[in-house]
């Protein structure tokens, strides 16, 4: 027994166990029975528009395209219903066949079980993740842990706690509802994942509560609303969008596969069929704890035995001091052109678990790395554009004008102002060459977005904003229509409660941002809701605003360092939580990302709504109150030489990040006659491309240009630097051998096993990784001090110093005046 929120819909069935993979017709005249069950005149209809909206589908195979075009021409009425079929059983992605499951056991998902293990798990992450931030070098909880905790303890609670039913105003419920059941299971995990990193804000509030950094407490209340409106809105935007993000089958969110897959390899632990799975048979359940256990004892090999197995750059190690052969094999300031690692955190830090995404995504990735990347490069540095040649490769520190890293505190005035004397005494601010691009490639992936959605989506864009829940026949969508939705007011309602707190925080203290430039943070993020989301949905690689935001107020808000930084949170972690309130990541996007995952899952939407926002709001109180806390109790927070390393590293890249765009400011670096305003072309770059994409596939017909996607050529490489390449041609190395090798050639291993392996990889990496963090890093101890932990790191490329061209001591490089 559970209790419900009016309209909820929860099922009474409390089995614990799950029904295995869905039975397939058990008798010979099951398909005829439902070829016989089938509206023609609707199977038509829904032919129609599958053909409409999946015509430009990369992920839809165009054996199902062709079926489609098939038997509306020819009219057939069986070929109709069989076609229809293919659409109505089950989804017709092969990747959501695999890992979700097209039935719904009706199992009680809103119990006080669920809400107390969620609070108290969403109390310990949030808190311990905001506490553990602060320092450096940092871990952190995921919820993947949560996941792998939430389970015993569920199970141990039904065990032993009292099944006595209460009476409560005409309520019935009870602590001990039966046997722990899988959406339960979920709600836990959906009110961790919304909560359980730190809240962007903290950064932002670091940089100005600091004593290194601003210092300036503008109080408790700026804290509480100010991390309220700017967890708030992405919620709110991710529930107004959902008939464009959440209940079209195209909207896969791959990132949820894993997450499913654990869930029912957790509760389900009949083995598998050997004759549909290559001939293995071991249950999920156990082929995840093995998996989870190799993992977690080898991490401890790269990570703590020998680490030069986390960049195996063996050419570097022949020529410790050649710079071009470091700058080309490098893995650490270099090209990693020949990309070897044996250390899983490499591969899968920035773009996440490889085996989750799509073929579509490794391939474009591949492009988009080798050509705009790689090429542009080697092109900048050995052609000695932008002074690439005095600089490292691939790094994201910036620089002076004698190859130190830039000091901003050499020119700032009173108050956090520019001193124009001192700057043009000091030096320029120079970028290596691959942060130059970063800023390039970030403004052409948010254009190309824009484009990209408008020719290939705009028609499905429109007739979606129409239908709402009235779709296209999607298997899931289907099942979930038996639960009373969450209404689209609750959505605006808290997105005015939130905008309230925003303005809240803007107008009543002296945050240097103008109520329209608060509104304009978070215009700009919704107009990249649509596009990014979408994207992200059907490929798993995101387009964050964390670039291009602080750019844009630099611009509009010059001489207002605090401005801009606010500008930045509201305007990035809007775009940020919408997308993961959609889907779920293991970052602190989660909304979109959180509602496919209970759509899948086939939580009740009015539990996954209440469940989402109390958890984000409580978590807010316990970050907020924790970082107050460390700040006012730990002496020497936040400085670089605090003994225990609580050195605010978040903060201080804010902090940094505000000085360069709020006080030295985009106009310099690339306004028109600027060092870096040749890159402003990359704008029309991005429009550019999904245009000429656009033309190949559509109007000469050429069929490989269909799986292009400008966006993800253009944006995936978001984090390089701080990331390198090596992280980028690794991860789309192992999603290609896992999604396309083994997929196709041992189809069945993979449709049952594949997303488990990424769940158990991720899990064993992140549980070594926390062992290691207590039992070595934090107290210090002293790892194998041998040729494979030491020697390796003798290197220019390892010791950030593969630059082309050296200044000697007392002169300078660069342009004469700035």
């Amino acid at each position: 027994m559970g209790f419900s929120f009016k309209g909820a819909d929860a099922s009474a069935t409390t089995t614990s166990e799950i029904n295995p993979s869905p039975v397939k017709d058990v008798t010979p005249n099951s398909s005829d029975e439902k070829l016989r069950g089938i509206d023609v005149a609707t199977a038509i209809a829904d032919l129609d528009k599958i053909q409409h909206n999946h015509q430009w589908d990369p992920n839809l195979p165009h054996e199902k395209l062709d079926a489609v075009k098939s038997a509306l021409e020819h009219g057939d009425v069986k070929e109709i219903a069989e076609t229809d079929l293919l659409f109505t059983e089950n989804s017709p992605y092969e990747e959501v066949r695999a890992a979700v499951r097209n039935t719904d056991g009706g199992e009680v998902a809103c119990t006080v079980r669920a809400w107390i293990l969620g609070m108290i798990f969403v109390t310990l992450g949030s808190g311990l993740n905001m506490l553990l931030s602060m320092r450096s070098p940092l871990v952190n909880f995921p919820a993947l842990v949560v996941v792998l905790l939430a389970y015993p303890v569920g199970c141990l609670w039904a065990k032993v706690m009292p099944t006595k039913v209460f009476n409560t105003f005409g309520l019935r419920w009870t602590f001990n509802p039966g046997p722990f059941t899988i959406k339960e299971h979920t709600v836990i995990t959906l009110m961790s994942n919304v909560s359980i990193a730190y809240a962007y804000s903290t950064d932002a509030l670091l940089a100005l509560q600091g004593k290194p950094f601003y210092n300036l407490n503008l109080g408790w209340g700026f804290a509480l609303i100010f991390t309220l409106s700017s967890q708030l809105i992405g919620i709110s935007l991710s529930g107004i969008f959902r008939r464009f993000l959440v209940y079209p089958a195209a909207m896969m969110w791959p990132t949820q596969f894993s997450y499913t897959s654990l869930f029912y390899a957790l509760h389900d632990k009949s083995k598998s069929d050997g004759a549909t799975a290559n001939g293995w048979t071991i249950s999920r359940y156990r082929y995840f704890f093995y998996v989870t256990a190799g993992m977690f004892c080898y991490y401890w090999i790269p990570g703590v035995l020998w680490q030069g197995l986390s960049v195996f750059a063996f050419i570097t190690w022949i020529k410790p001091d050649n710079v071009v052969l470091n700058q080309l094999f490098g893995g650490y300031t270099g090209l990693s052109l020949i990309p070897i690692t044996f250390d899983w955190t490499y591969v899968s830090a920035y773009l996440y678990d490889p085996l989750v995404a799509t073929t579509e995504a490794h391939v474009n990735t591949l492009i988009g790395l080798f050509l705009f990347v790689m090429i542009a490069t080697i092109g900048i540095t050995y052609s000695g554009a932008i002074y690439a040649e005095y600089l490292p490769l691939v790094t994201s520190q910036t620089y002076d004008n004698t190859q130190n890293a830039y000091n901003v505190s050499k020119i700032l005035g009173d108050s956090f102002t520019l001193d124009l004397d001192k700057y043009h005494a000091y030096s320029p601010l120079f970028l290596s060459p691959t942060l130059a691009l970063n800023y390039g490639l970030s403004f052409a992936a948010l254009t190309a977005s824009l484009v990209h959605i408008g020719l290939f989506n705009g028609k499905e864009i429109w007739y979606r904003l129409k239908t709402a829940r009235n779709q296209e026949p999607d298997i899931h969508l289907k099942l979930m229509k038996k639960y009373v939705e969450a209404p689209e007011w609750w959505y605006f309602a808290l997105l005015l409660v939130s905008l309230a707190l925003g303005l809240g925080t803007v107008l009543g203290y002296d945050s240097q941002l103008p109520w329209w430039g608060f509104f304009l943070s978070v215009i700009i993020a919704m107009v990249f809701v649509i596009p990014t989301c979408m994207i992200m949905a059907m490929s798993n690689i995101m387009l964050s605003l964390n670039v291009i935001s602080p750019f844009i107020a630099g611009f509009i808000f010059p001489g207002r360092p605090i401005g801009v930084m606010i500008f930045k949170v509201f305007s990035t972690i809007t775009l940020g939580q919408a997308q993961t309130y959609d889907a779920t990541q293991v970052t602190n996007m989660k909304q979109t990302s959180d509602l496919k995952l209970a759509h899948y899952m086939k939580v009740p939407p009015r539990v996954t709504f209440w469940c989402q926002v109390v958890a984000s709001i409580w978590a807010v109180f316990v970050q907020i109150a924790v970082m107050n806390w460390t700040l006012g109790a730990i002496p020497d927070i936040c400085s670089n030489t605090q003994p225990s390393h609580f050195t605010c590293p978040n903060g201080r890249a804010f902090f940094s990040s505000s000085i360069v765009w709020g006080v030295l400011g985009p106009e310099r670096m690339f306004g028109p006659g600027s060092m870096y305003a040749k890159f402003n072309w990359f704008w029309l770059i991005g429009a550019g491309t999904p245009v000429l994409l656009w033309f190949l596939s559509r109007k000469l017909k050429i069929g490989i240009t269909r799986h292009l996607n400008a966006p993800i050529m253009l944006g995936a490489m978001a984090w390089l630097p701080p990331a390198t390449p090596i992280s980028f041609s690794t991860w789309a190395f192992w999603g290609l051998v896992f999604n396309w090798g083994i997929r196709k050639r041992y189809n069945g291993w993979w449709h049952n096993y594949n997303y488990v392996t990424a769940a158990a990889l991720d899990a064993g990496l992140i549980l070594s990784t926390i062992v290691i963090f207590f039992a070595i890093t934090l107290p210090g101890v002293t790892i194998p001090q041998w040729w494979g932990n030491v020697d390796v790191y003798n290197t220019v490329d390892a010791t950030y110093t593969a630059w082309l061209k050296t200044v000697p001591a007392g002169e300078k490089f660069g342009p004469a005046t700035w």
